[in-house]
């Protein structure tokens, strides 16, 4: 197979400073790509800035001859993230490649989570995601091409203690996703999800040493796939952990079909109603699939 460049393509890469977002932004640049390394150098909580890991990332693409500029607004907020796309527009007259990958952490638990600390979360996750789509994707859609690649994680899939803002901001990114592909499917625009799991500064205070090697740049590839134009699919998730790459989907039982329900029928039926041997994975059509599918078992009775 021929090397998979990304010559005349501008990305814009937020969160590209540090850790996963650095090694994005350094692949695509090898490969071609003029980057806009976006991160305002915050703490991993968010507060606070500094332009220096947004710069220093620019000044290697720029050492091994690649083109990028540095962009330290937020996607937090409208304007911040209008401001990003302006960054690739006016430095480089076009947009093609929109990774968002910028993440904050703030612990706390159900119980006693914050207003602010779950706001601020989502600020950066989940409306940062729009934020930067928002203005993105007209742009891609006049050109008729992009490539947009969200982030989600394993506590958007599955949960996990301490972390309700980021476990709703990441399972959020899938509606987004979703709506993206659809949207986009007729314009040459699609859109893909990163499930990365590597050992950034995100991972400070867990305990790694039995982990096998889960560096950033296990993960880099899959996304650079994504983002490239032989791309073929859209509306997917991906999944890159310690070297192994897998599909997650969503899927549905095939179900128990009564003509009518009570509670107690209910209760007598969960076995099959939970059986998910052979399920259905319905795709970007998956909206009218699903309504159609359970339109057509209730026309045969069965």
């Amino acid at each position: 197979m021929s090397l998979l460049r990304f010559d005349d393509r501008v990305a814009v890469i937020t969160g590209a400073g540090r850790g996963l977002g650095r090694a994005y932004a350094l692949l695509l640049a090898e490969r071609g790509a003029r980057v806009i390394v976006n991160d305002p150098g915050g703490l991993m909580s968010g507060v606070g800035g500094d332009v220096g890991p947004a710069e220093e990332v620019v000044r290697e693409i720029r050492a091994a001859g690649g083109e990028a500029m540095a962009c330290t607004e937020s996607v937090a907020t409208p304007h911040g993230g209008q401001a990003i796309i302006d960054a690739a527009l006016d430095q480089f007259g076009r947009i093609d490649i929109l990774i968002h990958n910028a993440g904050n952490v703030r612990y706390g638990s159900l119980k006693d989570l914050s207003q602010e600390d779950f706001d601020a979360v989502l600020d950066v996750h989940l409306r940062g995601a729009f934020h930067v789509v928002r203005p993105a994707f007209p742009r891609m859609c006049a050109a008729g091409y992009g490539r947009v690649v969200l982030t989600s994680s394993i506590g958007g899939l599955y949960g996990n203690h301490g972390v309700v803002n980021y476990a709703m901001a990441k399972a959020g990114m899938i509606g987004l996703n979703n709506v993206v592909a659809i949207e986009g499917a007729a314009e040459g625009v699609k859109s893909n999800i990163i499930v990365p799991g590597a050992v950034t500064r995100m991972a400070e205070g867990i305990d790694v040493s039995a982990y096998p090697p889960m560096g950033p740049d296990l993960v880099a590839p899959v996304v650079g796939w994504l983002a490239h134009e032989s791309c073929p699919v859209s509306g997917e998730m991906l999944v890159s952990i310690a070297g192994r790459v897998a599909r997650a989907f969503i899927g549905e039982s095939r179900g128990v079909y009564r003509p009518g329900w009570t509670i107690e029928d209910v209760a007598a039926q969960q076995d099959g109603i939970f059986d998910s041997a052979n399920p259905l994975i319905f795709g970007l059509d998956g909206h009218v699939d699903h309504i159609r599918y359970s339109c057509e078992r209730a026309a045969r009775g069965h």
